[in-house]
């Protein structure tokens, strides 16, 4: 009899937790402009800095055919930013929500911005060049901006993502025209840094690739080194493939689908993956076409051999997906369209799993009426998170922020 109701308290109390993980609330905590000054901007990218603080960069706009590239570090957790840092001989930049540029703070002190150009060509009116400086005095003064690759041969390369790797040097991956398969699209490609030196030592890791969607690279608690990308599988289909590298890069596994939707689409999606960790392991976010559209969720509990079941997210009109874990729960943002009379809004949405990635609660963080698009998140400690994200207003484009309390 004692050990029946022993079971039936462990019952209880376990439909007691799923019921408060089901209920719990999302608490909106600031909202403002993270711009310094009242110019245009776009493109929100989110990180820390070596000190553990909040950065936001955006690319802010001069005037109607010249940008700059500039960050922000908040040192009280995004209540309020520091002096805006605009990178010298970032005014080629060009604005892309889906190729936003992107900063990286080094262990050593060593910052490195690195952003988009336009290379329009005869091969590919749609090319883009990936351009990086370094600094190493705090932002103060910035290296001679240098170009990503040297190679004639490389016209193209686009839709970057950094991490920082287990030995403190900054790695990236990129799409990049060359490639060694006559097949449509383009090739993954790693590089890393050494020293002061700048990224070096690229290699080819996969291909074909979607040519238009974002990439992203994560660096895990075991340190094994995780890429996610969109592949072009039998010339037709365009699904998430994972890979990953336990050796710092050297050696990358056979890519795998996290999801068989068997997408076919001739066409350029300009939505990219997503990536986080908890406890449970790696968690994954990404948009597709294939079955219902809409923003998924799925996960792998061992190192991406295996993947769970997708879950749909968002309703069908959304796009461009971002994911953290706060305290392990799993937080996914992504804009969605909504169609009030013959007016069109876009909404910033927000989803939090708990740590197994069930009892999902959801929500809208903009305006019902406003236009809000490419929402990037960053955890800031075990209950906060920063969303920011571009918000038109007329015809103009302003970055904003929010932080998010759980």
């Amino acid at each position: 009899m004692k050990k029946i109701i022993y079971l039936l308290l462990v019952s209880l109390a376990g439909i007691f937790q799923s019921c408060l993980l089901s209920e719990k609330k999302i608490n909106i905590e600031v909202s403002g402009q993270a711009q310094i000054d009242t110019a245009e901007g776009s493109c929100p990218y989110l990180t820390k800095d070596n000190k553990g603080n909040i950065v936001l960069s955006w690319i802010k706009k001069i005037d109607s055919s010249t940008s700059v590239y500039c960050y922000a570090v908040s040192t009280d957790k995004g209540k309020t930013f520091g002096k805006a840092i605009e990178i010298p001989g970032s005014n080629n930049v060009f604005p892309h929500g889906e190729n936003m540029p992107k900063i990286i703070f080094k262990p050593s002190g060593e910052i490195i911005v690195v952003w988009g150009a336009a290379n329009p060509n005869p091969k590919n009116a749609y090319s883009g060049l990936v351009y990086y400086s370094q600094s190493f005095d705090e932002g103060k003064t910035w290296s001679k901006v240098t170009q990503l690759v040297n190679d004639t041969d490389g016209i193209d390369q686009r839709y970057f993502d950094v991490a920082l790797l287990p030995n403190g040097e900054a790695a990236i991956v990129w799409l990049d025209n060359r490639k060694n398969t006559t097949k449509e699209g383009s090739a993954l490609y790693f590089a890393e840094t050494t020293g002061d030196s700048g990224f070096k030592n690229e290699r080819l890791i996969n291909e074909p690739c979607c040519p238009c969607c974002r990439t992203d690279l994560f660096v895990d608690s075991k340190k094994n080194i995780h890429v996610l990308y969109r592949a072009i599988i039998n010339d037709s289909i365009r699904d998430m493939m994972h890979t990953i590298s336990t050796d710092n890069g050297k050696i990358f596994s056979a890519p795998a689908r996290i999801s068989n939707d068997n997408w076919v689409i001739n066409g350029c999606p300009h939505t990219g993956p997503a990536i986080a960790e908890n406890k449970n392991g790696i968690q994954f976010a990404w948009f597709t076409g294939g079955g219902k559209a809409g923003v998924y969720y799925c996960n792998s509990k061992d190192e991406g051999k295996t993947f769970s079941t997708r879950e749909m997210v968002s309703g069908v009109l959304a796009r461009h997906c971002q994911l953290t874990s706060i305290d392990d729960d799993v937080v996914v943002v992504w804009n969605e369209n909504f169609l009030t009379g013959h007016k069109t809004s876009s909404r910033i949405g927000i989803e939090i799993r708990n740590a197994d990635g069930k009892n999902p609660v959801k929500q809208f963080i903009t305006s019902v009426t406003g236009t809000a698009t490419f929402p990037a998140i960053k955890t800031m400690d075990d209950k906060t998170a920063l969303v920011a994200y571009t918000e038109s207003v007329g015809d103009k484009d302003y970055v904003k922020y929010k932080v998010v309390s759980l």
